[in-house]
């Protein structure tokens, strides 16, 4: 292990996921499978509780990572819709690179929409350079997997490499095949899973970084975001008797709920499962549809765990303490809970409430914290780590608020969506068709948000609270 002085900057490695639930680790009492490489990080560092992700959707909340902003100050709010992210705009790569740092990148970036319409389901295609985008925010060596789907779709570092192994026509055969539904055991040799790629690139990465020059690192996982595609080896990992903790009732979806349509059919920005579901009604997925849904689900995570299992002993072994760890993910998944899969337009815990794990250099203590903190923290919590002046964003370094109940409100935004809570009372709006539609929830009382109390009169003081706290926050920042 390399020697370090408390005087050296810090190297820097953030490792993200896509689609993480909070509760399928066991660190935060998840029981279907074991982390101990993420468990780990929990034991030596901070395990924060109540963190949320700033948007229900990839790109938004990547962007609020990157640049520490709302979405609605970096105008990065939409898979679909061009981001307004340029080289120019203060962000984790270019704010360290300045500072003398060696940025790194390894997996998926999706700071802009791919063209998601000139996708073909028989062939790789070549579109418009992201890579090249990517780099000039900061990035000075970037290995480039946009996501599964992307990676079959559109050609990049990994899809390259996967073709001249052999493996990507069969690969893009089972995604498309419409009998698995997302669903199917990794169809090639384990070390050419997505995640098993990202984690060997990672590894090659930092052991050629010198520990004498600072670093940041942000290794990217694309999974567990469908398709659901474990290597079958790692479904001997799952404890079987889970698969059936499903969080559901049936009053859930009622007319007035924004996923109504996503459960029993219609039309709609919704949860991406009713795209594949018979008649696009989650409600005829099978329970044995979920069963191999949540078992490939949980057997990816485990998979990943070992992954970031080896980038932990390269870095350590590269930097010794003198490491700050940061490992999270954009947003959550509904995997089965209210008969869902997926997350847009869903303001569920399931996808807002994400996991987040921080060990500092040369940490010490060991804490778990409950104070309402949010990923737009990343960046300052980063920046202050390197010792970099903070231009003005909308996050605070994570230790700020340790000793505190963090934020008074949290808020996550997505096109035509937003929601705003307490802690307590949350207030949901999204217009998934043409009809806006809000739910409010007590979730003191409601902690599996069943009861939409929109329209109780003895909820509407709440309400109005958070109705007014929201606009506050547009006027103050949209209105200086």
């Amino acid at each position: 292990m390399t020697a370090t002085s408390p005087s050296e900057p810090a190297h820097i490695l953030l490792i993200t996921m896509d689609e993480l639930r909070r509760d399928a680790l066991s660190c935060y009492g998840g029981q279907a499978i074991r982390t101990p490489h993420m468990d780990r990080i929990a034991a030596t560092g901070y395990r924060f509780d109540r963190a949320y992700c700033n948007s229900p959707c990839c790109l938004p909340s990547r962007c609020s990572i990157l640049t520490g902003q709302y979405p609605h100050n970096n105008q990065a709010y939409s898979n679909f819709r061009p981001s307004i992210l340029t080289p120019d705009t203060p962000n984790l790569y270019n704010l360290l690179r300045n500072a003398g740092y060696t940025t790194s990148h390894i997996g998926k970036c999706h700071y802009s929409p791919a063209p998601y319409d000139k996708a073909s389901k028989t062939e790789t295609l070549d579109i418009d350079n992201p890579k090249a985008f990517y780099e000039s925010l900061g990035i000075d060596y970037l290995i480039l997997q946009n996501g599964k789907n992307d990676s079959i779709r559109f050609w990049n570092d990994y899809s390259r490499e996967l073709q001249a192994a052999g493996y990507l026509d069969t690969y893009r055969t089972k995604n498309y095949d419409p009998e698995n539904a997302m669903v199917y055991p990794w169809p090639g040799p384990n070390e050419w899973h997505p995640d098993a790629w990202v984690g060997r690139k990672a590894q090659e990465r930092i052991a050629a970084l010198s520990p004498e020059s600072p670093s940041f690192t942000w290794v990217s996982f694309s999974g567990p975001h469908y398709p659901f595609d474990a290597p079958e080896s790692y479904y001997s990992c799952v404890d079987e008797q889970s698969l059936d903790d499903i969080v559901f009732s049936e009053n859930d979806l009622a007319p007035d709920k924004i996923q109504h349509a996503a459960f029993h059919g219609g039309i709609g920005k919704l949860a991406e499962g009713r795209n594949l579901a018979p008649d696009r009604s989650c409600k005829n997925y099978t329970r044995d549809y979920w069963r191999r849904l949540r078992r490939a689900y949980f057997a990816n995570i485990a998979q990943i765990d070992d992954c970031i299992g080896a980038v932990m002993q390269t870095a350590e072994e590269r930097f010794g303490k003198n490491l700050l760890v940061i490992i999270t993910t954009d947003h959550g998944e509904m995997a089965g809970n209210h008969g869902l899969w997926g997350k847009n337009n869903c303001g569920y815990e399931d996808v807002l409430n994400v996991p987040l794990l921080v060990r500092f250099p040369r940490q010490e203590s060991v804490q778990s914290s409950d104070a309402k903190v949010m990923l737009v923290d990343l960046l300052p919590t980063c920046l202050s780590v390197a010792d970099i002046p903070l231009p003005e964003v909308d996050g605070r370094d994570l230790r700020q608020h340790l000793d505190t109940e963090g934020y008074p409100y949290i808020l996550a935004e997505a096109e035509q969506f937003y929601t705003i809570s307490d802690g307590r009372y949350k207030l949901v709006r999204a217009k998934p068709a043409k009809e806006v539609k809000q739910e409010f929830y007590d979730l003191h009382e409601d902690p599996h948000e069943f009861h939409n109390k929109i329209c109780d009169p003895d909820k509407q003081t709440h309400i109005n609270r958070l109705q007014s706290a929201l606009l506050d926050k547009l006027i103050d920042q949209l209105l200086q």
